[in-house]
């Protein structure tokens, strides 16, 4: 390796290595080490296909795939023998297959998802083809029942595919599957189809005491859920399904040798290792543990703002902390995703206290200075 070519990999890794430590805006649990599996990265792993059906060449991670599935399928309380899934690309993908596979067994069926849906869920209306409504979000991100009732009431003719969050992707607002299932059931709707978001809560709520249960002893029929809270360098989930309804979608592909099922062709045989050893080297009281710490400690952030009186939000059962948008210097420094005037801090697990009052006396001290700067500038103009 040329002199010039470390020194350009040695700047971006100390760059990393400084982003990392101050990053609390988006979903990624940054405590992870997989040293103990960078060797199988000097091998090419392919999992085409249908992670259930060996194919003709070697170099996949199959076993390991199936083994995580079924700790999902586990945790979602779906029988191994009436279950399908695979380790997407990431959360998106996960989504996009659940709305496939609804169009698929209901082609004429309407989409319903909020305002505070992923952006996922419009783009696989227009992938699909299919026709999208767009149902009004309460102020906490949470679906607004009354709204989706309305809609569904005035197209009860029409299949009912409906998108629900676990977690909204800004303000980590859970919809209630309980309340649809109601809703569903007072306008006789037999035909539909739901479809879970869950990218970030779907490994969070499973372990906490009273949270809302959302699980396929429920008539749900596909689930999708990303990595970001286990840990990965790669970016990966899970998409959990019925094998009924995979059943009508696939088809052999002689070339590989393994059923077509996936939205992908060639898929990433590393995320399958990486989760595997996420969930043997932790398991799942350890995840129990990280889970809880993270609600305690989002807690906690949101308590320091409110004793500051400081505008925030925070739902039930989320790590997710919704704040006023503070300047523009903060939100560079800390990478704090914003929207209109509010941004959000996602409490994972490299989000521990000493970090939370770090950031908490940064924005108080700012401001302070802000309040200073205020007060001299009314006092020029009076």
């Amino acid at each position: 390796m040329s002199h010039k070519v470390a020194q350009k990999l040695e700047k971006f890794l100390q760059q990393i290595e400084q982003r990392s430590h101050f990053h609390a805006g988006y979903p990624y649990n940054l405590s992870c080490d997989y040293s103990e599996i960078v060797k199988f990265f000097n091998f090419m792993l392919n999992n085409a296909g249908d992670p259930y059906v060996e194919p003709d060449f070697g170099l996949h991670s199959r076993q390991f795939e199936q083994e995580v599935l079924s700790f999902f399928a586990q945790l979602y309380k779906i029988p191994e023998n009436k279950f399908w899934g695979y380790v997407t690309a990431g959360g998106t993908e996960g989504n996009l297959y659940g709305i496939f596979l609804a169009r698929e067994i209901y082609p004429n069926g309407i989409l319903y998802s909020s305002q505070d849906s992923h952006y996922s869920i419009s783009k696989a209306a227009k992938l699909f083809r299919i026709k999208h409504q767009v149902v009004d979000s309460q102020i906490n991100g949470e679906i607004s029942y009354h709204h989706l009732e309305q809609v569904i009431s005035q197209n009860r003719n029409y299949p009912v595919i409906i998108n629900l969050n676990i977690g909204t992707t800004v303000k980590g607002a859970i919809d209630n599957l309980d309340k649809v299932l109601e809703i569903l059931d007072r306008h006789q709707i037999k035909n539909y189809y739901i479809h879970c978001d869950a990218a970030l809560s779907g490994l969070i709520l499973p372990f906490l005491d009273g949270a809302p249960q959302v699980n396929f002893q429920k008539p749900i029929d596909s689930i999708a859920i990303s990595a970001k809270f286990i840990g990965s360098p790669l970016p990966c989930g899970v998409v959990l399904t019925k094998k009924k309804w995979v059943e009508r979608v696939e088809t052999m592909i002689e070339y590989i040798g393994s059923k077509d099922t996936t939205i992908l062709g060639s898929r990433n045989g590393h995320t399958p290792l990486i989760l595997w050893y996420a969930l043997q080297s932790r398991g799942y009281n350890c995840l129990a543990k990280e889970a809880k710490t993270c609600i305690w400690n989002a807690q906690y952030l949101f308590h320091q703002l409110q004793l500051r009186e400081y505008p925030c939000m925070l739902n039930n059962f989320s790590n997710t902390v919704v704040l006023q948008k503070p300047s523009q210097r903060l939100i560079k420094k800390w990478q704090l995703a914003s929207f209109e005037n509010w941004a959000h801090i996602v409490v994972m697990q490299n989000i521990d206290k000493d970090k939370i009052d770090t950031f908490i006396d940064e924005l108080v001290l700012e401001q302070g200075l802000f309040n200073q700067v205020k007060n001299l500038q009314l006092q020029s103009v009076s």
